[in-house]
């Protein structure tokens, strides 16, 4: 299996404002069970047997084995999602999620699975709007999750997700027809069970949005070092 290294920033170009948070993932190899555990494999239309030989071959100590948005769209991952027992969900007014892909300054691989390293939850960045964020991150030489990305994430550390501490994903947005950009931005957190998220869904992990203009206190920004294609 070759390597092609594209977009991968080491630590050295980490800027203060933007920590990494240290929080190991699984080995590759029990990454790739967890997905054919919980089926993404069929989801994306691939073979157990490819996952695991990735995830075997794949040069790397600590990275995230990621399917692509184009296979594994954020509306047939969101339910594998768990937080105390709940599954999770899209929001009522995001039913156009999946046409919520990666900008074009996160470069994402043209691959069925690739690799992303160095994973931040990006809490230093909490009341930051995502205009704000989005160019710090750039500067400090890394690259926003996207919506798909963040939710693969969450599906191998469920732990990253907490109350007070969850994150967007502003590598992801919507484009309108006239090519502006939406002025929505996708977040993971967790629902409190109000409005339209109903009462059996308190506590439940969440995709939803946040205005791009907008700052909150309890959501970070997403964003990883670099990443990796895997190819053959």
């Amino acid at each position: 299996m070759a390597v092609n290294r594209r977009n991968f920033s080491s630590g050295s170009l980490r800027c203060r404002r933007v920590p990494n948070l240290a929080l190991s993932l699984p080995r590759l190899p029990e990454q790739a069970e967890r997905l054919i555990e919980l089926g993404v494999h069929r989801i994306a239309g691939l073979s157990a047997d490819h996952v695991r030989e990735v995830a075997g071959n794949a040069v790397s100590e600590a990275a995230l084995l990621v399917v692509h948005h184009g296979v594994a769209p954020a509306s047939t991952l969101a339910p594998l999602l768990n937080h105390a027992g709940k599954p999770g969900f899209v929001v009522s007014d995001m039913s156009d999620v999946d046409h919520f892909t990666p900008i074009d300054s996160a470069d994402v691989p043209d691959a069925p699975l690739y690799l992303i390293y160095d994973l931040d939850r990006g809490d230093a960045m909490a009341n930051w709007s995502p205009d704000e964020a989005l160019p710090a991150i750039a500067d400090a030489g890394r690259t926003p999750l996207t919506l798909t990305e963040g939710v693969l994430w969450l599906l191998q550390r469920p732990d990253v997700l907490k109350r007070g501490r969850c994150f967007m994903t502003i590598g992801s947005r919507l484009r309108k027809p006239s090519g502006s950009l939406d002025a929505r931005t996708p977040a993971l957190w967790i629902s409190n069970g109000t409005g339209r998220d109903g009462r059996t869904n308190r506590d439940a992990p969440k995709v939803g949005w946040c205005w791009a203009g907008n700052r909150h206190t309890w959501l970070g920004f997403g964003s990883a070092g670099g990443r990796l294609t895997v190819g053959e």
